[in-house]
């Protein structure tokens, strides 16, 4: 076998059918059905192809993309420290990782689309008449209004002037209080003087626009704040409020509402993409309580986006995801199957991956190994050519007796450690919390009904015990999956009750396992993550104790007649 130097840079491999799907959606204003679903499984090269592929023509003439990114903490740093040739390893965004807190995630979401209005301000495409017919439309001014004019500058005391009066009062006594100085600097973006690039008339509305915005923010800002502690008993007791849901996302609301009554063909062409759409979802709640939860801002900011887009007319929305959620479940969730655009991608097929990768990558030999062990998964081939770019790929290769499937097996081994046996932690987390939360009754009787393997959890609050039953639970899934030769098809088998397991529900929600919705199988994300999944299930039968030994047996022979019809030997690969 040859051992030749991996010299070439890593390079991203055009995908027409997908980037005209995309550039289609893209390309429009307006569109209404605003929301363009990416989804597909991890490490198919969702966010390498828009990042290297379409972001950079989504930027330029008339054309502005907001890029924010729910797994980094910053879009900008995203944009430039993801690799374009890759050296380091790339999982920094793996479902396993803990949620991010709620507020910075939506600091990040207003930023971006700020960013998009003040351009549209200094094209003069947005004005202050602009912003306040959106917030006039769907919020009360008065009382918000006559707090910010005050009784110094509010020259008539009839109760009954209208919105537009106090608008035009309210703006004057805005920029009073900010004051011309940081209203220039906000205005010129950091671009220097105003009067140099515009005329005096174009000054005047730069910073009329500008003044009304930051007024439309403060306006929201107090109405979200009259309604803290009506937002705080709905977190007491739980419950579900769809005018505090949609305060909570006003502001966002507001700012994709003006972009979009301000999009025009070949002038100023916005559009929002949201990478990691699930991390909002999924994201905690502040301290103080005073926020909505992150599940019901999210469905709040969607319903909104979908509400706009057919009533209106919405820019153009992209949400990339990982998580099996939105490939099944979110469309009925949301409504009707239609409504999201989909488009499902599961990269690359072995053969279309051996015509891209065999003599650019990796040699005929490499790439057998590769298929057998690997698969064609994006992610998994350019880490492995990186190590095998790497010095220690060299001075493992010095060894007469070292072969390629050594580099490989080394890169299995960098799963195992980094990526699967952490995940698996997790879902061990996750089905102890299922395990409290049955004991509370908080789990519907459906989920537990007679027969199922995970129907008597422990009695008791003892951590030990349910540590144990946990592990106990999602080795004997693994062991079935293993039995299905890893595919169970939810939908054609009519087996649409292993979304009721909490260990297949634990193991999609921390990545490991994807839910596809055409075909409608249930697998793991790659074949190499199936291997490590198999030497988990082996290395925790290996450190089991007698009775926890006799406890797997007895699950098996539970889980065998339960899933008889479910786990059948289908043949997918």
């Amino acid at each position: 076998m040859g051992r030749p130097a991996a010299v070439k840079a890593w390079r991203i491999i055009p995908r027409p059918i997908l980037e005209s799907v995309l550039n289609n959606h893209a390309q429009h204003h307006r569109v209404p059905k605003p929301i363009l679903l990416l989804h597909g499984p991890r490490g198919v090269g969702k966010t390498s192809l828009l990042l290297h592929r379409l972001l950079p023509d989504w930027n330029n003439g008339p054309h502005l993309s907001a890029y924010v990114d729910f797994a980094s903490d910053d879009a900008a740093s995203a944009l430039s420290s993801y690799p374009a040739t890759t050296s380091t390893p790339w999982w920094s965004a793996s479902s396993s990782s803990p949620p991010r807190p709620l507020g910075p995630l939506c600091a990040s979401l207003e930023r971006e689309l700020e960013s998009l209005v003040d351009r549209g301000v200094h094209l003069g495409a947005i004005g202050s008449r602009d912003v306040f017919a959106a917030l006039d439309r769907w919020h009360g001014l008065h009382a918000a209004l006559r707090r910010v004019i005050g009784p110094g500058l509010r020259l008539s005391s009839r109760r009954d002037e209208s919105a537009a009066a106090l608008w035009a009062k309210a703006v004057l006594a805005f920029s009073a209080r900010i004051g011309p100085g940081e209203i220039d600097v906000a205005a010129s973006g950091g671009g220097g003087s105003l009067r140099r690039r515009y005329s005096m008339e174009e000054v005047a509305y730069v910073r009329e626009a500008m003044v009304a915005l930051r007024l439309a923010k403060e306006v929201i800002g107090m109405h979200q704040e009259w309604r803290r502690e009506a937002v705080r008993h709905l977190n007491r007791t739980g419950g579900f409020s769809r005018p505090l849901a949609n305060s909570a996302t006003a502001w966002p609301c507001l700012l994709l509402e003006i972009l979009s009554e301000a999009a025009q063909v070949d002038f100023f062409q916005p559009k929002l993409v949201i990478n990691n759409i699930d991390g909002l979802r999924k994201a905690t709640s502040t301290e103080d309580d005073s926020t909505v939860s992150a599940a019901m801002y999210h469905d709040s900011f969607i319903w909104r986006l979908i509400a706009l887009g057919v009533n209106e007319g919405c820019l153009p929305v992209i949400l990339v995801t990982s998580d099996s959620y939105y490939s099944y479940q979110a469309f009925i969730d949301f409504g009707f199957p239609d409504i999201f655009i989909s488009r499902e991608t599961f990269g690359w097929r072995p053969q279309e991956a051996k015509l891209h990768m065999v003599s650019d990558f990796f040699s005929e030999p490499e790439w057998k190994v590769i298929d057998e062990v690997l698969g064609p998964n994006p992610r998994h081939l350019s880490e492995l050519y990186a190590l095998k770019g790497s010095t220690h790929y060299q001075d493992l290769m010095q060894n007469s007796r070292s072969s390629f499937e050594d580099i490989v097996d080394a890169y299995l081994a960098y799963l195992q450690v980094t990526v699967v046996n952490p995940a698996m932690e997790s879902a061990l987390v996750i089905l102890q919390k299922f395990s409290s939360d049955a004991r509370a009754r908080k789990i519907p009787e459906t989920r537990l009904f007679f027969g199922a393997p995970w129907r008597h959890p422990p009695r008791t609050d003892d951590p030990v015990a349910s540590l144990k039953w946990a592990k106990v639970q999602l080795m004997d899934f693994v062991q079935s999956f293993v039995n299905a030769e890893f595919g169970v098809n939810y939908l054609g088998d009519d087996s649409l009750e292993i979304l009721d397991d909490p260990s297949a529900v634990a193991m999609l929600e921390v990545g490991l396992l994807y839910a596809q919705r055409d075909p409608s199988f249930i697998r793991p994300i790659s074949r190499g993550i199936q291997r490590c999944l198999v030497r988990w299930l082996v290395q925790q039968r290996m450190q089991l104790s007698l009775q926890e030994f006799l406890l797997y047996l007895w699950q098996r022979i539970i889980r065998g007649r339960s899933y008889r019809h479910l786990m059948k030997e289908i043949g997918y690969k």
